[in-house]
């Protein structure tokens, strides 16, 4: 959870700017922009309070108002894996990759809902585009400390599945 908590807010740093294509694929203001980083700030602040229903229903509430925010659909999953609803986290990770299909965050959480739900080859398949390319970049530039947990959860999967 605290991996996690990190991860998703050094994603709402503003030294980390979106990439040109994140940009192109979906524009909001700045003021818009300000509201979804808070409700995510606030719906992490809730969680690690111990009180993580708050947390969902505030992302719940921001993803109304942008429901192809991959941030807040990425933050969603990361709760509800933290929560242990892996079959939940899973369709959230699932579409915030329909919007950004290399988001490292994203990449991460489905591995890990796909391992918790027995379905080794699809995380580790997972964990290889993870790993690689743009999907590495952006796990290394929003949750770099996360590397080391997925590197070892693949080499996990690959002992167990030869």
């Amino acid at each position: 959870m605290q991996a996690m908590t990190q991860a998703n807010s050094q994603a709402l740093n503003p030294s980390n700017p979106p990439s040109v294509a994140q940009e192109a694929a979906h524009r909001i203001s700045d003021e818009a922009a300000f509201l979804l980083a808070r409700a995510r700030n606030m719906a992490f602040a809730e969680a690690a309070q111990g009180r993580l229903g708050q947390g969902l229903t505030l992302l719940q509430d921001a993803l109304e108002t942008e429901p192809l925010a991959h941030e807040l659909l990425s933050d969603m999953a990361a709760l509800l894996l933290s929560a242990g609803e892996l079959t939940h986290a899973e369709a959230y990770a699932r579409k915030a990759l329909a919007v950004s299909p290399d988001h490292g965050a994203s990449l991460y959480t489905l591995a890990f809902a796909q391992s918790g739900q027995k379905a080794a080859d699809e995380a580790r398949q997972t964990l290889r585009h993870l790993l690689q390319g743009d999907a590495l970049r952006s796990l290394l530039h929003e949750a770099p400390d996360l590397l080391p947990v997925a590197m070892t959860e693949l080499s996990r999967l690959d002992a167990l599945l030869g």
